[in-house]
């Protein structure tokens, strides 16, 4: 007759008695519990494994001849540049350092704007000074005002865009800054969620005050989702409008003179995964911004790191490498394009060695 571990007898149980406690059954769940540590990080991981894969492959491949710059370039600047700590020699040095580059527009931060809209004349009172130097030793570069604010997406401060008055604010103060001699009006509001018609209505309003007079609108833009409504999926987790879709992308592109984005503080933990990236967002906004308007890809022309963004893994070359890839593979001919590099008082000689040799092609 067939023994149980214990020697018992295979009958002295009930029928369909559960097993004595620390025998079978405890034996089972431990089993069950080893499978599930092993099996759960596994569940997590496999999804993160397959986009990592999935961008590294994206970064494979060489880029067409031709992919590099069209002198349509953008350079952000700091403040410094309009308050008053930059001298003469400054800007002979910064027309030396653009020399032969492709940079046309300069992105000079003007602001910020207050939270009604309004911008108080006192922080910016050596522009027009900035300006004229400009155009002395930097001929055919326009100089755009950088005007930005945090928007009360995430918290109770902030700008808000639905108050038409706000956005009335804002109109008027870009046409101060105009007034002073600003060829452009640069705007970056953040966090910014995906399908904002308050912004759509504000770019609209800018655009005609613009083209009244001459004057270019760009905007800095979020990302695209790299997933279809991952923006949607997101805002389930966080308040933080990381994504926009590739739709509202398009909205905001056909607004504007310029759209720059943001592509960088993008969390990748590698030079291939950041490049395979960059390269997908890049072949992502090509799609939906009009042959007109100029397209810029932000360079990452500083060195952090932290969750959002690994020094060693998004560089320079990564992120032109990236470009020229998604550049290749969706409209390699594509006049109104280049980059934008953020910012200058964070950049490296390495930065500007990898921008010149990689992308100008010196």
């Amino acid at each position: 007759m067939e023994r149980t571990e214990a020697g018992d007898d295979e009958n002295s149980l009930p029928p369909q008695a559960d097993p004595p406690p620390g025998r079978d059954g405890g034996t089972r769940r431990r089993r069950w519990v080893r499978r599930t540590a092993v099996a759960l990080p596994l569940l997590l991981l496999l999804p993160l494994l397959s986009v990592l894969t999935a961008l590294r492959v994206n970064y494979m491949g060489d880029p067409a001849d031709g992919t590099r710059t069209r002198d349509r370039d953008a350079l952000w600047l700091g403040h410094a540049w309009v308050d008053g700590r930059k001298k003469d020699t400054d800007v002979t040095a910064l027309a030396r350092r653009l020399q032969g580059t492709g940079i046309r527009d300069l992105y000079v931060h003007s602001g910020p704007l207050e939270h009604d809209g309004t911008l108080p004349e006192a922080v910016y009172p050596r522009a027009r000074w900035f300006i004229d130097a400009v155009h002395e030793k930097l001929p055919g570069v326009r100089v755009q005002a950088f005007l930005g604010d945090v928007l009360a997406t995430e918290g109770p401060d902030g700008m808000r865009l639905a108050d038409a008055d706000t956005r009335a604010a804002v109109v008027r103060s870009a046409r101060q800054v105009l007034d002073t001699g600003y060829e452009g009006i640069h705007l970056d509001l953040e966090p910014m969620p995906s399908g904002d018609r308050d912004y759509l209505a504000l770019l609209d309003a800018l655009r005609r005050e613009t083209r009244s007079r001459d004057a270019r609108l760009s905007v800095a833009a979020h990302q695209i989702d790299p997933l279809p409504a991952l923006h949607t999926v997101f805002g389930f987790f966080t308040e933080h409008p990381k994504w926009w879709s590739q739709e509202f992308f398009g909205q905001v592109a056909r607004r504007v003179d310029q759209i720059a984005v943001m592509s960088y503080d993008t969390a990748q933990p590698l030079e291939s995964t950041y490049g395979g990236y960059v390269a997908q967002q890049t072949s992502l906004a090509l799609e939906v911004t009009p042959p007109s308007t100029d397209l810029l890809m932000g360079l990452p022309f500083y060195w952090e790191s932290n969750f959002d963004h690994w020094g060693h893994a998004e560089t320079v070359p990564a992120a032109v490498r990236g470009v020229r890839l998604g550049l290749s593979r969706t409209d390699a001919d594509r006049a109104n394009f280049g980059v934008a590099l953020y910012i200058d008082f964070a950049a490296t000689e390495a930065d500007w060695r990898a921008y010149k040799e990689d992308w100008v092609g010196e």
